[in-house]
C-alpha cells in the first residue's frame, strides 16, 4: 500500500536520536505571510538564529507531495518564490495535497501535527489562528485551537493574531484544556503590540519554568500542547491604537470583498502591510525572530530537564 512519505532531514535524524534540541518553525510564513524575497531572507535568518543558539532548525514543508521535515536551500526558494503554487495546507488539506503531489505550505495545526508525529517537542511561529472576529454569523475557527488540544508540544508565539476575537480565543483553548502562558508578563500579548488589555492567569519567568509545567503536564497523561505567549519587545511593538486602525480598515475591505475561509488571513495581513506603509512587516518580523529565540531557550531547558 502506497504510503504519504515523510522525509526528515539527515541532520534533525541525529539530532533527535543524540539528544540535540530541535525546534520545528512553519512554512506559510515563507509563502503566504511576506512578500519575495524578504520571505526567502526571513526563513533563512530563523534557521540561523536555531543554529546559533545550539539547536537544530526543522522548517516543515511539502514539495511534490512527499512531506519533507527539513528543507534544503532550494526547497526554501521553491516556496518563497511564487513561481509554482503552493497551496496553504492545515491539517485537513495534507492528503490533498500528498496525494496530488504538489507544494504546500504547512500552518501552525498541520506543523503541529507533523512535528508531533515525528518527536519534536518545541514549536515557534509568529502568532496561532484562533476565534475570528463576527463568529457569530460565520463559525470561523482556526484548526490550529484543537491541533493545541491534541499534540504533546510546547508552542511559542506573540499571541494570536490581532486580527481576530482574542478574548474568545482565550476561551476556546480554556474549553479545550490548553494552558496558556505568558512569559514574563500576565497581559496577553496581541501579536503586532503587546498589548491588548486581557488578563492572562498565568505567567512564567524563565524558559525552565515553561520546560517543568510541560514535562508535569506530560507525566501528568494530560494530552495536548502548552501555548506559549511571547511579547514584542517595546522597540519593536507597534501602538495599539493604530495597529487597530489598519486592522478595522483590513476587515471592512475583506467584507466588501467577501473574503472568507483560509484566503481571510493572508488577504488580511497583506492589507494591513498596505495600510501601514511597510510597517506592520517589519514587525512581523522581529516578533518571530523573537519567538524562535526563546523557542531554542526553552528547547535546550527542556532537553536538559527530562535527562534528570
Amino acid at each position: 500500500m502506497n504510503k504519504p512519505e515523510i522525509i526528515i532531514k539527515e541532520e534533525i535524524k541525529n539530532a533527535l536520536k543524540n539528544n540535540i534540541p530541535v525546534v520545528a518553525l512553519e512554512s506559510t510564513i515563507i509563502s503566504h505571510g511576506m512578500p519575495y524575497p524578504k520571505n526567502k531572507e526571513c526563513a533563512m535568518e530563523l534557521e540561523s538564529i536555531v543554529r546559533q543558539n545550539g539547536c537544530v532548525p526543522a522548517t516543515i514543508a511539502i514539495i511534490d507531495g512527499i512531506i519533507k521535515v527539513g528543507l534544503t536551500d532550494s526547497d526554501i526558494e521553491r516556496i518563497a518564490n511564487g513561481k509554482e503554487e503552493v497551496i496553504k495546507v492545515s491539517k485537513r488539506d495534507l492528503p490533498f495535497v500528498t496525494s496530488r503531489k504538489v507544494n504546500g505550505a504547512t500552518t501552525v495545526a498541520s506543523t503541529m501535527f507533523i512535528a508531533s508525529k515525528v518527536g519534536i517537542k518545541v514549536f515557534a511561529t509568529g502568532g496561532i489562528g484562533g476565534v475570528h472576529r463576527n463568529y457569530s454569523k460565520v463559525l470561523d475557527i482556526s484548526n490550529d485551537l484543537e491541533e493545541l488540544s491534541t499534540d504533546n508540544l510546547i508552542v511559542v508565539c506573540a499571541g494570536c493574531k490581532s486580527i481576530l476575537d482574542i478574548e474568545n480565543t482565550l476561551e476556546y483553548l480554556e474549553t479545550k484544556g490548553v494552558p496558556v502562558i505568558g512569559y514574563k508578563t500576565l497581559e496577553c500579548p496581541a501579536f503586532y503590540s503587546n498589548k491588548s488589555g486581557i488578563n492572562l492567569e498565568y505567567s512564567a519567568e524563565s524558559p525552565l519554568d515553561i520546560a517543568k509545567v510541560f514535562s508535569d503536564k506530560i507525566n501528568l497523561g494530560l494530552m495536548g500542547g502548552i501555548l506559549v505567549f511571547n511579547p514584542i519587545p517595546d522597540e519593536y511593538s507597534y501602538p495599539k491604537e493604530e495597529i487597530d486602525k489598519a486592522i478595522n480598515l483590513a476587515l471592512k475591505e475583506a467584507e466588501i470583498k467577501n473574503i472568507t475561509g483560509k484566503r481571510i488571513t493572508p488577504f488580511l495581513l497583506s492589507k494591513i502591510v498596505e495600510v501601514t506603509n511597510g510597517k506592520s512587516l517589519e514587525t512581523n518580523i522581529e516578533l518571530v525572530k523573537n519567538n524562535v529565540l526563546l523557542g531554542t531557550k526553552i528547547a535546550k531547558e527542556l532537553m536538559n530537564y527530562e535527562k534528570n
